[in-house]
């Protein structure tokens, strides 16, 4: 069936017993009585988006959520959908502005390179998607989590809570990991939310996205929505009811479970064979991982039943995404991120709307970069030279891959452990040495700050199990190198060029 075709390439097959079913989305939420005839884009010329992004998703995931698989079978999904930095904060930075992490100078969660502070200190805020749209007359929103180390409670700039300009409105939560027990910013008011069913963070962003869309399309004015959620970021917190489900569930181990690749670069080739304890709590933690997603695809499907109460649907881009993927077992590695293994880099990107080819699998090489500068082209608004990324709006209609770049760039800057680390904390995730990579359809080549080097055939060797970086010719070395060193300097226009190696 043409709607799984990306969920087949990821691994993955139908939805097992436990997850929610098309029945379980739909919205309980009666139709606004102010909801225009037309639709609101249509009035205004413009269409909507809708933008539901994951946190640390792996894409075997994607056969426990009917919802995405429906919006795979009336959209086109990316097969090899990579981000410029496997690590929250730098890959958000880049969703946001259309710059690699480089170019950002947001290179880690936290410290005078990272988080919250180093996008804000930089003036990025200034000039992202949320900007550009806004400028145009859309009402924007932005839900859940923004960046590590936001807090509500902070001032910034005068404001408590802070709000970031671009947005309309400001629904976003400091530390929701647990999804009870927060405080969320509403505008510039504090809403603490406590320990009962009713609080359960993904249903709050639920029901708010809801309310925005409903109010945007009744005031007849095109809207950007981005809920950004916790899950399935440890520790996976599902909502009580759906805690029970897929009894039994283990992790899947292919190919690279618990194994070594050959040639393995010195920080991964100390690491030892998974016990059967650690194996059960990766059987565990994988469990939890999709529990906590039913209430992800649910709303969804909520979101989506409320477009079409408000006759928006047809005139609005859905996107589903991730912030970056997860390995969890995977070359004797446990629960983490941060390394250039497609584990981690490739994840699920899924896009329906007007125009867009339904069912339909595309093989560009489209990054992180390219969110800020398609959400513009979709507004109408101009994108500036000074962007890395590139619209996707071409590889939609069903249109050839052809002319697309053929390499994208990742980056990796080693993190300490710190307690206030979501991703660095001492616990089971490894953050590499410092690395910069160039992912293309036929291979992964990766040069660390120590002189190590991976090179991985992913047409033979897709599982990436054969590192033969050190059986290729000087020749090949000096060009793999020239290119990955001209996408690693590259700066706006001058990336899309360095992208065609």
């Amino acid at each position: 069936m043409a709607a799984l075709a990306f969920a087949a390439q990821s691994g993955v097959g139908a939805a097992t017993t436990g997850a929610a079913t098309t029945s379980d989305a739909a919205t309980t939420t009666s139709p606004a009585t102010t909801t225009p005839a037309q639709p609101a884009a249509t009035a205004a010329g413009r269409p909507n988006i809708v933008f539901v992004l994951t946190d640390d998703m792996s894409s075997n995931l994607l056969q426990y959520m009917p919802e995405v698989r429906k919006l795979q079978s009336q959209g086109t999904s990316f097969s090899d959908y990579v981000v410029s930095n496997s690590l929250c904060c730098p890959s958000r930075s880049s969703l946001f502005t259309g710059l690699y992490p480089h170019n950002t100078g947001v290179l880690g969660n936290e410290g005078p390179n990272g988080g919250f502070d180093a996008f804000h200190n930089n003036g990025l805020e200034r000039d992202t998607f949320a900007t550009a749209l806004q400028a145009k007359g859309y009402r924007t929103a932005m839900m859940g989590k923004y960046l590590n180390g936001y807090d509500p409670k902070d001032t910034v700039d005068g404001q408590q809570p802070y709000v970031p300009p671009g947005w309309s409105q400001w629904d976003v939560v400091g530390n929701g990991y647990k999804e009870y027990n927060y405080k969320l910013a509403h505008n510039h008011t504090i809403e603490p939310h406590g320990n009962k069913d009713k609080d359960y963070l993904t249903d709050i962003l639920s029901k708010k996205g809801q309310s925005f869309i409903k109010k945007s399309a009744a005031a007849n004015k095109p809207f950007m929505l981005e809920v950004a959620l916790f899950t399935p970021h440890g520790p996976s917190k599902p909502a009580r009811r759906d805690k029970h489900d897929f009894p039994g569930l283990k992790a899947p181990q292919g190919p690279a479970f618990d194994k070594l690749p050959t040639n393995a670069p010195p920080w991964l080739a100390r690491q030892d064979k998974l016990t059967e304890h650690e194996k059960n709590t990766i059987d565990k933690k994988f469990r939890k991982r999709a529990q906590s997603l039913q209430a992800v695809d649910r709303m969804l499907g909520k979101l989506r039943q409320t477009l079409k109460r408000a006759h928006a649907a047809d005139d609005t881009y859905v996107v589903f995404s991730s912030d970056n993927g997860f390995h969890l077992g995977e070359y004797q590695l446990k629960a983490g991120k941060q390394t250039a293994f497609d584990t981690d880099v490739r994840v699920p990107l899924v896009i329906a709307g007007p125009h867009v080819a339904a069912g339909r699998t595309s093989h560009a090489q489209v990054s992180n970069i390219d969110f800020a500068p398609t959400f513009q082209k979709i507004g109408g608004a101009a994108v500036s030279s000074r962007v890395d990324g590139h619209s996707m709006l071409p590889l939609l209609d069903g249109g050839s891959d052809a002319g697309w770049r053929t390499a994208n760039l990742i980056e990796h800057q080693h993190a300490k452990k710190s307690p206030g680390d979501p991703d660095n904390h001492g616990g089971e995730s490894i953050s590499p040495p410092n690395y910069h990579a160039m992912r293309t359809n036929s291979h992964t080549y990766v040069e660390y700050d120590s002189g190590a080097k991976e090179y991985y055939n992913l047409r033979s060797d897709p599982d990436q199990l054969h590192n033969i970086a050190g059986r290729l010719s000087r020749a090949r070395l000096a060009k793999l190198h020239d290119a990955l060193t001209r996408l690693e300097n590259c700066r706006g226009d001058g990336c899309w060029s360095a992208g065609h190696p």
